[in-house]
């Protein structure tokens, strides 16, 4: 297949959406914390998640509607209990995700706005954004943010390394506390990002069909294999960076988003010297913008059509009124818990976790079934890997529920 940008796009939202506060603060935080030791898990997690993601594009571009339709087709229950699910986290994760994107911006452009103001500007400009460009213009944002962003991470890697002066050690650790446990959980909740998130996959790829007719199922899991694997490498990079700056140093990640920003982007500019701190400050700040950019547009959409399909009617401004409502419920639980971003992530992240199982459960069974044509069924080795994934998915989640 001869590579060409302008083919990909929902590959890339995935990238932009999963490359945020799993890779800039629970990565981070893992390399600070555990050096190298968290390799494991990151590898892990992704390999065991990477069919129930696939399985967006795949089961969308084969059969032309998203995985929403899917799941009414094998009862209204799974919809209801997505519906459900969705409503009650959407409201923490978008707050996650903002208020890193709000520290990011105080800690960029000074003192002008505090953290506050900064969270109610980006999720207004967002909205109008989403409300103005909709799909065209998250595809054609989020080439430039998701290039942009992997290749500085991958300079500056490089450039910890030759400077580096301490014995680097893969050892990889199984963490033994209960604390260490529910941080594991959660860096491996969000990584490389929420199971949910294939259902916003499945979306986004007919959208992009709409505009694209030549957008296939085989150009949608290419599309969809370059932005898993740019997440992978940006994760990593981030635990090294994380290892390399922080790792014995006696700094700590700071639970707050003003503090925490400054740390990130020292972690760049302590390689690559002060002139790039707004360079690189501008870069981690796109990558947040963009992830609250596409959980914003996403959640809405996957909730408009929910409702649609439960009650077998379309409804005129639902997508607004879920905007609007994500908006509202956001900014009151900023309010509630600005100050506390450590743990809202922690929350938001372990929840991702142990609701993982019914997506994968669900994603899984529609792939095989009558409803998806045969020719498009995952192979054997994918099948495998799935039943893997769900048995991993479940235990992890039981044996973390038996620590509490």
């Amino acid at each position: 297949m001869n590579f060409n940008l302008k083919k990909l796009g929902p590959g890339l939202l995935f990238a932009g959406a999963a490359i945020g506060v799993s890779h800039l603060v629970q990565s981070t935080r893992a390399g600070a914390e555990f050096g190298f030791g968290f390799i494991w898990a990151l590898l892990l997690i992704n390999l065991i998640k990477y069919p129930f993601f696939q399985f967006g594009p795949r089961y969308a571009l084969a059969t032309g509607e998203s995985l929403l339709e899917g799941y009414k087709k094998l009862g209204k229950g799974i919809l209801f209990t997505y519906f459900i699910l969705t409503f009650l986290t959407m409201f923490t994760i978008q707050t996650a995700v903002t208020i890193v994107t709000a520290g990011l911006a105080s800690s960029l452009f000074g003192s002008i706005f505090s953290v506050e103001i900064w969270t109610v500007i980006i999720l207004i400009i967002c909205a109008l954004i989403i409300l103005r460009g909709k799909y065209t213009v998250l595809d054609k944002l989020m080439k430039v943010i998701v290039i942009t962003l992997t290749i500085s991470t991958i300079i500056a890697v490089i450039l910890a390394l030759k400077g580096n002066t301490q014995p680097i050690t893969i050892t990889q650790i199984i963490p033994e506390n209960a604390k260490s446990i529910a941080f594991l959980i959660a860096f491996m909740g969000w990584m490389p990002a929420p199971l949910d998130v294939s259902i916003w996959q499945s979306l986004w790829a007919i959208e992009k069909q709409k505009n694209n007719p030549n957008y296939d199922v085989k150009t949608g899991l290419f599309d969809f294999n370059i932005g898993f694997i740019a997440a992978i490498f940006v994760g990593l990079g981030f635990i090294a960076l994380g290892a390399l700056v922080m790792f014995n140093s006696g700094q700590t990640i700071s639970p707050l988003a003003s503090v925490f920003a400054n740390q990130l982007i020292e972690l760049y500019t302590k390689q690559l010297g002060n002139w790039s701190y707004v360079i690189i400050g501008i870069a981690a700040f796109t990558t947040m913008f963009s992830t609250t950019l596409t959980t914003l547009d996403a959640s809405p959409r996957a909730m408009t059509k929910t409702a649609e399909l439960i009650f077998n009617t379309s409804f005129k401004n639902g997508f607004l009124f879920w905007l609007i409502l994500l908006v509202l419920g956001t900014v009151l639980v900023f309010f509630c818990l600005q100050s506390e971003m450590g743990l809202l992530i922690k929350i938001a992240t372990i929840l991702s976790f142990i609701t993982a199982p019914f997506y994968a459960i669900a994603n899984y069974k529609l792939i095989t079934s009558k409803h998806t044509p045969l020719n498009w069924h995952p192979s054997l080795k994918l099948k495998l890997t799935s039943w893997f994934g769900i048995l991993f998915l479940i235990g992890f989640s039981f044996w973390y529920l038996t620590t509490l």
